[in-house]
């Protein structure tokens, strides 16, 4: 998905199908930043990047958590929630910057404290309006 693009997708499996081939796309150690309001579709785009890289467990939103790491055959996958986060140091203070490099992927949501942190991480907004879905590659 190239910088500016939008795709339209009319349910949740071609959100998952999104996410399975985003899986391909972003490298080791990467970090894609999920922008978009609740019900939109990041824990469902998140769940088909999981099902590519051949985790067979739940994936949940860790808003409660902050963090969750997935174990994968390519290594782990940090997703992290940071909607509840007020200051960039909370999840600092939780070692993220060593785990997103040595994670195979990170993911994080409402992550809009960190943009300027890691300015290669890719930024997919996803819009929800109506019947369908939008996600757009911000960065």
């Amino acid at each position: 998905m190239k910088i500016g693009e939008s795709l339209f997708l009319q349910d949740a499996e071609e959100t998952r199908a999104l996410g399975a081939s985003l899986a391909s796309a972003l490298p080791r150690g990467g970090l894609l930043f999920l922008e978009g309001e609740l019900g939109s579709g990041k824990t469902t785009l998140t769940t088909g990047l999981m099902t590519s890289l051949k985790f067979s467990g739940e994936v949940s939103s860790p808003t409660y958590a902050l963090m969750q790491i997935y174990p994968t055959a390519e290594g782990d996958v940090v997703h992290v929630d940071a909607y509840r986060v007020k200051h960039p140091d909370e999840l600092y203070s939780m070692d993220l910057e060593r785990l997103v490099d040595d994670s195979r992927l990170s993911i994080m949501e409402w992550g809009q404290l960190y943009y300027d942190d890691f300015p290669q991480a890719w930024l997919l907004r996803l819009t929800y309006d109506g019947d369908a879905r939008r996600a757009t590659r911000v960065r």
